[in-house]
C-alpha cells in the first residue's frame, strides 16, 4: 500500500474522544489528507473540548453511543475506514455493573459491525486488549467476545467488501486510568507510600504513538480476521513506582478482584495460530473462512513464521525489559 492510504477518504473514530481518539486524529492530521475524520463518542463535553483543539475543516463531531445502532447507521454513511475505540474499560466498575460493560463493548460491538457492513465500510479495526487473553474478569471476557464477533464477521459479509481485523496491546503510557497517571496523581497528592499490588507484577508497556501508530499500520498490512499484536517491553510494577518516586515507600495491598499477577498477548493455547513478524505477532483466525487466506505474509509483503507449539507471549517472560531511564524518557512523550 502507498503512504497515502488515508488520502481523501473518511475515517470514523469511535469513543473517539479518549486519549487514543486524540492522538489518533492528530496524527492522522499530520501525516495525511482526509477528506473527512468522524468523532463518534457520547460526551458533549469532552467533544466540544476537543473540537476547540481539532477544528480543521475536515473535522466533524458526531453525538452518539455504540449502542445506538441506528445512530452509527447514520454516522458511518460513506466511511471508508472505522476505528472502533469506544469501550467501558475499567476492571472494578465492569465488575460492580456486568451488564453496563455487556451493553457497550459486546452489543457495540455487534453494532458497530452491523452499520459497517450496511455502509460498505472498506475496513474496521477494533481495539482490544491484553485482558482478553485467557480472561478473568468482566472487563476481558467482554473484549475477548467483541474480538470473536469482528473476527467472525468477516465470514458473514458475503458479497460486500468490507473487512474487519482486531489490533490488541498491553497499558498505554500515560493513558487515563493506567498506572503511571495513578501513581503520578498520589506523587503529586504527597503519599508517603505508593501502593503496590505484588511485587512480582509485571505488564506490557506502549506509549499512545506507538499504539496509534501501529493500528494505523495495521490498516495497511490487513487482509481481514487478524488478531495483531505488537512486541512490547515488560516493566515490574515495583520498578514503576521506583522511577517515577525513587525516594517513597512502596506498601504491598495484594492482588485486586480481576487482576492477574502478569499479562498474556497471545496465549499458549493459541499457539498454533500465531505467527511472528519481525515487530509484531498476528494471531490468525480460529475458524475457516469462505475465503482463503495466508496468513504468513501481509499486504506490504512482510512475512512471518508459525511460533514453536506452547509459545506464550506474557509479560512475565518477555525477553524485552524497560530500564527505569528508559521509562523516564518514555513518560516525556507527548
Amino acid at each position: 500500500m502507498e503512504e497515502v492510504m488515508f488520502n481523501g477518504k473518511n475515517i470514523l473514530i469511535t469513543g473517539g474522544t479518549g486519549s487514543f481518539g486524540k492522538k489518533c486524529t492528530e496524527n492522522i492530521l499530520s501525516e495525511y489528507k482526509p477528506n473527512k475524520i468522524i468523532i463518534f463518542s457520547r460526551d458533549e463535553l469532552k467533544q466540544f473540548e476537543m473540537s476547540q483543539v481539532y477544528n480543521q475543516p475536515c473535522m466533524r463531531y458526531f453525538l452518539g453511543d455504540v449502542r445506538d445502532g441506528e445512530r452509527l447507521k447514520e454516522a458511518m454513511n460513506s466511511v471508508d475506514f472505522v476505528i472502533h475505540a469506544a469501550a467501558l474499560k475499567q476492571v472494578p466498575a465492569a465488575e460492580y455493573n456486568p451488564m453496563e460493560c455487556i451493553k457497550t463493548n459486546i452489543y457495540g460491538a455487534e453494532n458497530v459491525i452491523k452499520a459497517a457492513v450496511l455502509n460498505s465500510v472498506e475496513k474496521v479495526i477494533a481495539l482490544s486488549t491484553d485482558k482478553a487473553a485467557n480472561p478473568i474478569n468482566l472487563y476481558g471476557a467482554t473484549k475477548l467476545a467483541s474480538d470473536k464477533l469482528f473476527v467472525a464477521a468477516n465470514n458473514t459479509v458475503g458479497g460486500k467488501k468490507t473487512r474487519f481485523s482486531v489490533v490488541r496491546y498491553g497499558n498505554v503510557i500515560g493513558s487515563r486510568g493506567s498506572v503511571i497517571p495513578f501513581f503520578k496523581k498520589l506523587i503529586d497528592d504527597n503519599v508517603d507510600e505508593l501502593p503496590i499490588t505484588d511485587e512480582k507484577m509485571t505488564r506490557f508497556l506502549i506509549t499512545l504513538k506507538e499504539g496509534v501508530e501501529f493500528v494505523l499500520k495495521s490498516f495497511e498490512r490487513m487482509e481481514g480476521g487478524e488478531i495483531f499484536v505488537p512486541k512490547l517491553p515488560s516493566m515490574k510494577i515495583v520498578d514503576v513506582a521506583k522511577a517515577l518516586a525513587p525516594n517513597l515507600k512502596t506498601k504491598i495491598i495484594g492482588i485486586r478482584p480481576g487482576e492477574k499477577l502478569h499479562e498474556i498477548m497471545c496465549p499458549s493455547d493459541d499457539s498454533h495460530l500465531t505467527i511472528e513478524f519481525e515487530n509484531h505477532f498476528v494471531i490468525a483466525p480460529t475458524i475457516q473462512f469462505n475465503y482463503p487466506t495466508d496468513f504468513t505474509k501481509n499486504r506490504l509483503g512482510e512475512r512471518g513464521k508459525m511460533v514453536a507449539q506452547g509459545f506464550e507471549y506474557n509479560s512475565g517472560n518477555n525477553a524485552w525489559w524497560l530500564t527505569v531511564d528508559e521509562l523516564l524518557e518514555l513518560t516525556k512523550e507527548k
